[in-house]
């Protein structure tokens, strides 16, 4: 039975009722399979949670960015007491290998990673969540493999530049009028910026990239997982700001591939108080016919860290409704 729109998303209000302190737990458990992978320029890292041979399809989370890591998703898990669960850390990123070599920066080949895990692991069907610059590779991915997918879900995501850059003027207008100037005058400030235009970017952040601290779970996570965040891939894809795109992501606009991806397999999800905001998403969702979309209360952009336990209950409904 097909769940419409507005009863999907009112369906979360039940979920809202989580107390801080009960955010993730204070230890993720370990992998059962570790991979590096073989991809152009390369390897990835690959961790894999629960039975890829299990009765249901398995779910890969693609993470943002571009720079970020895997960690962020830790608390999706959780889904592996019923699929297979797989992790992974981009080119350059994490745990994978750092050639630093700008050349592998394109779009198209941190495409190609997907099918390269895939092919490694053996799955010929999964379902696809993609978050902010991850939800760019899983809308590509989704466009160029539909029939691989049991479903995709585009979460908080990087749609096309000059959105993205439109909410985030929309945003920032929202702040106090101190830090919208200082924001302003930091967009024409050469690397590196002083003092006060980070404290005036933690404003914005705190505001909409991420509401919560980071769990005890997730320090812990982190303390043992090497290398993090790569801010070189960051600055040469996207910028130094999110108000201004100077990278190569600068002109991209993945608008024309809504009208390829499987509306009847596609949701759209973010935070309510999202820098993808609900309103944009909903557009988009709007524009693929049959697609849904939800808004999960009380997050921000890191919906997975904000709100864990709604997040991952909000994919775990979806994806049991989808893995026929």
């Amino acid at each position: 039975m097909r769940v419409d729109r507005r009863r999907f998303v009112a369906g979360l209000a039940a979920l809202t009722a989580v107390p801080a302190w009960a955010r993730g737990p204070a230890h993720y458990p370990k992998p059962d399979r570790e991979a590096m992978v073989p991809v152009e320029g390369g390897r990835i890292y690959v961790r894999v949670n629960g039975d890829l041979r299990g009765p249901k399809p398995p779910v890969v989370f693609l993470h943002g960015g571009p720079g970020g890591t895997h960690g962020a998703y830790l608390d999706a898990l959780a889904l592996a007491d019923e699929r297979a669960v797989i992790l992974y850390d981009q080119l350059d990123s994490g745990r994978s290998d750092r050639p630093d070599d700008p050349k592998n920066w394109r779009v198209a080949r941190f495409v190609d990673e997907v099918d390269a895990v895939a092919r490694a692991l053996g799955v010929a069907r999964w379902h696809v969540v993609g978050h902010s610059w991850g939800g760019t590779i899983a809308l590509e991915y989704g466009a160029r493999r539909p029939k691989v997918m049991a479903s995709l879900i585009l979460a908080s995501p990087l749609i096309s530049t000059r959105s993205w850059i439109a909410d985030a003027d929309a945003l920032r207008r929202e702040l106090p009028a101190d830090v919208q100037k200082e924001l302003v005058r930091c967009d024409s400030l050469p690397a590196p910026q002083p003092v006060s235009c980070d404290t005036a970017t933690t404003v914005f952040y705190a505001a909409y990239n991420g509401r919560e601290p980071a769990s005890e779970g997730h320090k812990a996570y982190r303390s043992l997982s090497g290398r993090g965040f790569n801010p070189r891939i960051y600055q040469a894809m996207w910028g130094q700001s999110e108000f201004v795109s100077t990278g190569s992501l600068k002109d991209y606009d993945g608008e024309p591939l809504l009208a390829k991806l499987d509306g009847r397999r596609t949701l759209f999800v973010g935070g309510q108080y999202d820098e993808a905001r609900p309103g944009t998403l909903a557009g988009f969702a709007a524009r693929v016919p049959g697609a849904e979309w939800a808004v999960v209360p009380g997050a921000a952009h890191g919906i997975f860290t904000d709100r864990p336990d709604e997040s991952v209950a909000l994919l775990r409904g979806w994806m049991q409704r989808h893995d026929l």
